[in-house]
This record gives C-alpha cells, structure tokens and sequence, in this order.
C-alpha cells in the first residue's frame, strides 16, 4: 500500500443570504464491468449493437430460465475492490430488489444489499500539490443494468431495447467525505483512472458505462465535524439524490445548484425534503423526479436463484499477484527515477497508454528531457488534432531516437523540432538519423569553423562588442548572428562559449 501524507483541502463555504453553509457530498457510482458476456448469461455486452439483438432468454425473462454467475466478473469487481485499498468479502450474496420499469422484464433487479462483494475501502484524491481528499469508500456491489426506454422516435409511442439489460455493474458507494463541487468531479475522475489502470471499466461516461448519483446536502460550518465525533447523520442535513450524471462538467454545475437551492428553501423558513433528482443541463438546474425510496420499500429478499457466492483466499491472491501498478504507485515512481515535477508526472500517468509511451521513450535517456518532449511536442500536437498515443504518427522508438541524436549533439534543439515535424508529416515512419542526414540536419560542432564563424560577427560590430563588453547580457546577440550565419547548424553550447571568450566575459 502506497503512504501519501497531504493536507485535506478546505469545504466549500457557500455565503447565503443569513449565513453562511457547507457542503457534505457522497457519490454512488456505477461502473460498466469490462467483460464480453453479461453477469447471468452469456449474451454479448458490445455497444452499438443492433436493438435487442443481445438479449439471452434470462435477460427477457422467459419462464424458467435462471442465471448463472459469470466468474470473470466476479474477479473484475474483486480486482476493482483491491485497486481501492478496500477489504474483500469470502462470503457475499445476490437479493432481489423490486421494482417495475418498462425496461426491466423480470420486474426485478438482482443486486447485493445485504451482503456485498468488496467492504470499505479508501480513494485519494489530490486536489493540488501536496492537497488531497481521503474519500472513504463503503462498499461495492455487483448488480445487473436495466434496459433502454427510448421516447423520441415516436410521438405516440415508447420503444423499449434490451441489449443492456442484465449487463454487469458495480456501484462504488462512497461515504458523505467530499465537501465540494471540483473535489465530486475529481473523485469521479480518479476512479476511472484506476478502473482504467485496472482494466475493470472502459470508463466511458459517453456511452453510460461510467455514471454517478450525487447526494448532496448542507450543513453549517463545524457541523460535519460533529458528525465525525458522533456518527450522527441528522447533523448533515436532509439529503437530494441527483440521478444519472455522465459529465464531470454537470456533475460540478448540479452540485452547485442543488447546493444553492437547499439553501435558499431552509433559509426562507422551509424545510428539505429527500427526493431523486434530475439535472437539466439546458437549464442548468436540478428538478424533482420522484419521492426518495428507502430499501424497504423495494421489499428487498435474498434471491432464491443463487447460492450465496463463495470465494477462496487464494483465488483472490492470484488476482493480487496480477494487480498493475496504480497511479498513486507510478506517479510517486515517475517522480522519484525520472527526477520530473509532480505536474509532470500527473500528466503523463493520467491514462495508461500515455505512461507506457513515455517509459519507451525515457528508457536509458534523461528522464526530463523525455518529459518535456512527450508533453509539449507530442501531447501537444496529438492534442491539437484530437489524436491518442495509440494513433500517433511519430513512435515511441522514433521520438526517442530524436533524442538520442540531441544527446550526441547531431542536431540542435531547433533542429530536432524540425525533425519532429518531418517524422509527423512528410517521413512517416522514417528512421530519424536517416531523415535527418537526408534533409541537411546536422550540426556543427567543429570548433575551427564556429570559431571563424565568431570572429567575422565581432569584427563585423565593433560598437556591439563595446556595448556587450559593459553588459554582458548582450552576448546572447553574437550568438544569435553566429548561429544565423551558420544556418542554424552550429553547436550552441560551443558559440555560447567561444562568444565569451572572444569577447572577454
């Protein structure tokens, strides 16, 4: 386990218009599985598909058919359970949960109330150098997704498409920690990145399999520490759920409606009342959905179709022994070899592919010099034109054989962003020493040549060396002559050197 020590972050403080309040938040996040197959059958889980067109008999609820649990997402939510530092159970089992949506066949969703896959567990979330929330997670559950209710194809009817019916869920229940709008997103933000790392969900907030209910509630200030002495909850505020948010963006601008909203009803003498909530993104506000149910009125009972799901100790050490290294690992790795800032580390071990890139190309060079070239000159330019390191023109071997040519001082840095440029267009492929012989790119480091190169620019200026003879700042202007009279090729380090010397500094 990774030891991060870091300052918690402040609450977000709203001002209303007596006093004034803060925000306590808890996330219920519900995260894809990645698998092919469904929690209890075999149908496919691909996105796009034809409607209905991935639907087994269980998943329509033919009489008779029963469910069989799919093992691989059983230790997909086991890998996701130690990828958040949280215990797992030996023992969970699957209940029913009842409830009616067109979209659901069985009338019921199989789920774990009573006795979950994975207990507590903790995420960090940094918030800024050496800032960080510790978010406490309570439990994680499988449960099987609802299908499709589809409203606008028709103005008199509904169409119903159960290709997502019955795919397998977790849903990541956070403890009320998370005190702000940016801190919700960013806990969001970090579970994907380990999911991610983890290969448990694609995290794909576009397509639904990565979504959030966000509770949230106010309090005032010194209030949430009562809670945390006590345990009490009545101390939080009564609570609004806001449902299915799939935007880190609207996720922060519901919280900071709701928050508003509850305010302005208390203080006005009125009174919370616990609901489910939607936010429109056009209106930029939340609205009531329905009345908040608690779990008896699901009329929640163990499912009679499953046995109690028993996992052994080791089975769950072989998955440990497959865990890859997590963020929070790497980026305190990247930072303590690489000798990089801790920005710098966060932005190249923000997805997987991108760390994996950069190690390729750092192996055996200047681990900052790597740096700075995958993000400003790659990054950069994928960025630019909405390009990912798995589509990028220029390789890792390629970027690194720039480097390589820098280092032996073939070419100048000038040169090598030229070079960058022709491996990202006209020399795809190419091997850079060769592009660069090819195309006259290469530097001069012959010190007679530089040193006559030097000699011409001073006897040239004469007033120039008087007026860099009283400030030496201006030396930099011999160099950049000597460097345009040589076409750019010569060594810098070596006109840099022989400026001084000619000139006395």
């Amino acid at each position: 386990m990774l030891d991060i020590a870091f300052e918690a972050p402040k609450p977000k403080v709203i001002a209303g218009a007596r006093s004034d309040w803060e925000l306590v938040i808890g996330l219920e996040v519900h995260a894809q599985i990645a698998s092919k197959a469904k929690l209890f059958s075999g149908a496919s889980t691909e996105f796009g598909a034809e409607p209905n067109s991935n639907v087994a008999f269980v998943d329509a609820a033919m009489p008779g058919m029963l469910p069989v649990i799919n093992e691989y997402c059983v230790a997909q939510a086991v890998r996701t359970g130690l990828g958040l530092r949280a215990t797992i159970n030996l023992r969970s089992a699957f209940d029913r949960k009842n409830y009616f949506y067109p979209d659901l066949p069985q009338g019921y969703q199989i789920s774990q109330l009573y006795a979950p896959i994975v207990g507590e567990g903790e995420v960090i979330v940094e918030m800024g150098p050496g800032v960080a929330r510790r978010v406490r997670i309570e439990r994680i559950h499988m449960e099987q997704d609802a299908g499709k209710s589809i409203h606008d194809l028709d103005p008199l009817m509904s169409f119903v498409d159960l290709n997502r019916t019955g795919v397998a869920l977790m849903e990541i229940v956070s403890r009320p920690d998370i005190r702000g709008p940016e801190e919700a997103a960013a806990y969001v933000g970090k579970l994907r990145q380990i999911m991610r790392y983890l290969g448990t969900c694609d995290g794909n907030m576009q397509n639904g399999n990565l979504r959030a209910d966000v509770n949230v509630s106010i309090c005032r200030p010194g209030d949430y520490e009562k809670y945390q002495a006590t345990g009490d909850h009545s101390v939080l505020g009564t609570r609004c759920e806001i449902k299915n948010m799939n935007s880190l963006r609207f996720i922060q601008q519901a919280i900071e409606f709701e928050a508003r909203r509850q305010i302005a009803i208390v203080e006005d003498g009125g009174k919370i009342v616990q609901e489910t909530r939607l936010y429109d993104p056009d209106r930029g506000e939340t609205r009531s959905m329905r009345s908040k149910e608690e779990a008896h009125d699901y009329r929640y009972f163990p499912c009679p179709d499953l046995l109690p799901l028993e996992i052994e100790q080791a089975w769950v050490d072989d998955i440990v022994a497959t865990m890859p290294e997590l963020p929070d690992a790497k980026k305190a790795r990247f930072v303590a070899d690489y000798g990089m800032t801790d920005y710098d580390a966060s932005v190249l071990t923000a997805e997987t592919e991108n760390a994996a890139f950069f190690e390729a190309v750092a192996q055996g060079r200047d681990g900052k010099q790597a740096a700075n070239w995958v993000i400003n000159e790659l990054f950069g330019r994928l960025n630019k034109e909405g390009l990912t390191v798995a589509t990028t023109p220029v390789s890792a071997a390629q970027l690194g054989g720039v480097l390589d040519l820098i280092a032996k001082g073939a070419i100048s840095g000038k040169m090598a962003k030229d070079l960058f440029e022709l491996l990202w267009s006209r020399e795809r492929g190419g091997d850079p020493a060769e592009v660069a012989a090819r195309h006259g790119m290469q530097q001069v480091t012959d010190t007679g040549a530089i040193e006559a190169a030097v000699d011409d620019v001073i006897a040239a200026n004469p007033d120039q060396v008087e007026k860099a003879r009283q400030n030496p700042k201006l030396a930099g202007w011999f160099v950049g002559q000597v460097l345009k009279a040589t076409g750019g090729k010569a060594n810098p380090a070596t006109v840099n050197a022989l400026v001084a010397q000619k000139l006395g500094l």
